[in-house]
């Protein structure tokens, strides 16, 4: 069916690149290429002698022209960005240069200043347009798969949504005092930034963890979960009709918390370089290196994560609830490919965005979110592709 480049070889990237060899009649090709090309090896290793051809490359995806010239060697029919944030937009050159499809799993945001928006990526729509490519944005699972339910919902079981809250559980425990399920520098950035939710088409901001909630989790608990900002508030907003309010939380654990904010009052979680040995460091960038890596968590987690969103909205005149879910066990992600349940709900969902590009059933040139296309085919995929997804008509709601 088609070719995929990979870019990327960190925990997200190995559960992608496990689950398109698990869809090999879409993916007969892949080359999974980052900065350290051992990295791109090792997985190959562990995956060859399937269906799925495997290759591999050293790319800096800082570098639009490095880029360029893999694209044009490898001939890829999709580009699937698990690199960083900060890479979005080179890539989003590269693929324009050579007129191939794009997907990424998070918004891009300047190495400077932890903020999550979508201008910059929205400013490539007539580009893409004009070039007959697509560029998928956050095909993840949130931003992702919160998308595809909201389409969903939509779809399927309202006329109009009014009300989103997206929960995102982790009730994990992987033993150590303090860790980061991935990216710690994107995770702390976006943990200590301060919350905002969407109401009445604007924003109302609010100070870090300041609005707290106690939720019941199916198959999970009790849990604290915390208001923060998440970029697919920005994009569902605009695309589900109806909408009043949208909202975004997440769990956090007593001892995540504390840790987190004895590093944050010493400084450790600064993004402002300082002078050491004559040296400009960046203290966040410090911290990451110091913390155990997220990719070494899978053998040690057990417990399960819970993300989901629950609506609220009408049906034919009536006042309707609705919650879609996906519970994802830690211990079984990490038998089935290596990694534990946070990489694995966000890699799969990314290889799901890619087929669907590529079997033609998503086709709109320009830059979209995922909440545009159809989503039932993906709905399918992720019942297929080991997401399966469950809901409620009668959920607890949140305050």
């Amino acid at each position: 069916m088609g070719k995929a480049l990979i870019i990327g070889a960190g925990g997200v990237a190995s559960v992608c690149v496990h689950k398109c060899c698990q869809n090999s009649d879409v993916f007969e090709e892949i080359c999974i290429a980052s900065r350290t090309k051992s990295k791109c090896d090792a997985l190959k290793e562990k995956l060859d002698g399937g269906k799925t051809k495997i290759s591999t490359a050293q790319v800096n995806a800082d570098n639009v022209d490095e880029l360029i010239v893999l694209i044009n060697q490898f001939k890829p029919d999709v580009v699937i960005n698990l690199a960083l944030p900060y890479q979005d937009l080179t890539i989003m050159d590269a693929c324009l240069a050579t007129k191939v499809n794009y997907v990424d799993t998070a918004n891009y945001e300047p190495l400077d200043t932890a903020k999550f928006e979508y201008k910059w990526q929205w400013a490539y729509r007539e580009r893409f347009e004009k070039a007959g490519i697509t560029a998928l944005l956050g095909s993840g699972f949130d931003p992702g798969v919160t998308g595809v339910f909201s389409a969903y919902a939509l779809k399927h079981e309202f006329d109009e949504i009014n009300y989103i809250d997206i929960l995102d559980c982790n009730a994990g425990d992987h033993g150590y005092p303090f860790a980061t399920n991935f990216n710690p520098e994107i995770n702390i950035r976006e943990v200590s930034a301060k919350g905002s939710y969407i109401e009445n088409g604007q924003w109302v901001e609010t100070e870090p963890m300041e609005i707290k909630r106690v939720y019941h989790f199916p198959e999970i608990g009790e849990k604290d979960m915390y208001l923060l900002h998440h970029e697919e508030l920005e994009s569902l907003a605009l695309n589900i009709k109806g909408i009043k309010r949208i909202r975004f939380f997440m769990t956090f654990g007593q001892s995540y918390l504390t840790h987190l904010k004895c590093l944050e009052n010493v400084g450790m979680t600064s993004i402002e370089p300082i002078e050491f040995e004559g040296k400009q460091i960046v203290p966040l960038q410090f911290l990451k290196a110091v913390l155990p890596d997220p990719a070494s968590l899978g053998p040690r987690t057990k417990g399960k994560t819970n993300i989901g969103c629950i609506f609220i909205g009408k049906k034919d005149g009536k006042d309707k609830t609705y919650y879609l879910y996906n519970v994802c066990d830690h211990q079984e992600c990490y038998k089935e490919v290596g990694s534990q349940a946070v990489s694995y709900t966000t890699g799969v969902p990314a290889m799901i965005g890619a087929a669907m590009l590529l079997t033609g059933k998503w086709n709109k040139p320009g830059v979209h979110n995922i909440e545009e296309f159809d989503p039932d085919p993906f709905m399918d995929a992720l019942n297929q592709f080991g997401l399966p997804w469950k809901e409620s008509f009668n959920p607890d709601l949140v305050e």
